[in-house]
């Protein structure tokens, strides 16, 4: 059984994150999250420690390796733009980090997460969801057969159209110093299954509208 950290526990996310720590097997010692209403930790971890304060966090998890509770993995659920740091953090801590994507905002700064990686000797892991979506897998598996047929490179044209209320550009993921901005905070996903199924993409042009 291992021992996982949660940074926040409050966010649509999470619950996903709990339930799978909770269906493995493991367990949540600690999590935090600015905002208190996180009453959900109750259908999976009862015991867990809840911090509203990070530095109050940080004491109890440095707390918890120096009695022998090591922390191994830390699962990050917060704002984009805290992604960075917040991995940081779960390396300097002596666990690996498991963050929802983006990694980071700027691409230069995995170079610096690469180092950390290497001082720590903990990794860091990407959730790439839609990798194990039944629909995109088959869809996978179908263009894998077409292209050991025909080895011919394929034009994609993809338009996504969702609709967000009026919450969405008040929240942080509206805000584009925080999110990245919608190619980045929802476009990262489909990048992300475009590579898997074809491979490198030459990518001519990419729009994104928010209204």
């Amino acid at each position: 059984m291992k021992n996982f950290a949660l940074i926040g526990a409050a966010g649509y996310v999470a619950p996903r994150h709990m339930k799978a720590i909770k269906e493995t097997g493991n367990n949540l010692l600690a999590a935090f999250d600015p905002n208190d209403s996180v009453g959900i930790i109750d259908s999976y971890f009862p015991d867990a420690s809840f911090f509203v304060e990070f530095e109050r966090f940080d004491r109890h998890v440095d707390k918890l390796r120096r009695i022998g509770q090591k922390i191994d993995y830390v699962s990050i659920c917060s704002p984009n733009y805290l992604h960075d740091a917040h991995i940081r953090f779960a390396l300097r801590s002596g666990a690996d980090a498991i963050c929802e994507k983006p990694l980071v905002l700027n691409p230069w700064n995995l170079d610096a997460l690469e180092e950390i990686e290497k001082e720590t000797g903990k990794k860091v892991y990407n959730i790439l969801q839609l990798r194990v979506h039944p629909s995109l897998i088959a869809l996978k598996e179908k263009i894998d057969k077409e292209w050991e047929q025909k080895k011919e490179k394929y034009k994609i044209d993809l338009t996504y159209i969702t609709s967000r209320g009026k919450w969405y550009f008040i929240s942080w993921k509206g805000d584009l110093q925080k999110s990245g901005g919608v190619g980045t905070n929802i476009g990262i996903h489909f990048f992300d299954m475009l590579i898997w199924i074809f491979g490198v993409l030459n990518i001519r042009k990419c729009i994104t509208q928010s209204r």
